[in-house]
């Protein structure tokens, strides 16, 4: 199992801290089934940008990037070198903790 923190780039969310979070689940799956609001205008499919997110800590226990979600979080708005996309995002077998960032997400409100 897992433990996950949430933080928010956007200044009126606070952080959220999940625990027991089970593997096999994407960032994205996550995220949505707790509430936190992470936009995923392709429905999750690696065809966007929209659900871009920063890992902080714990980069090592999610599945490698594919070339696809490289070519799309390339094309993200501020990518990093810590940049995946939540969708793609799949937690490995086991356990740890990690740290996530979710970019402003008001910068998709027009779209």
């Amino acid at each position: 199992m897992y433990r996950i923190k949430f933080n928010f780039e956007q200044k009126d969310l606070k952080p959220v801290t999940l625990d027991n979070v089970e593997p096999g689940q994407s960032l994205l799956e996550v995220a949505l089934k707790n509430d936190i609001e992470l936009h995923h205008n392709c429905g999750g499919v690696c065809a966007c940008t929209t659900c871009h997110v920063y890992i902080e800590k714990g980069m090592e226990y999610l599945e490698e990037m594919s070339e696809r979600e490289e070519d799309f979080v390339d094309r993200a708005v501020n990518p990093r070198l810590n940049s995946r996309l939540g969708c793609q995002s799949v937690l490995l077998d086991g356990d740890g903790e990690l740290e996530v960032t979710i970019p402003d997400q008001t910068q998709f409100l027009g779209e």
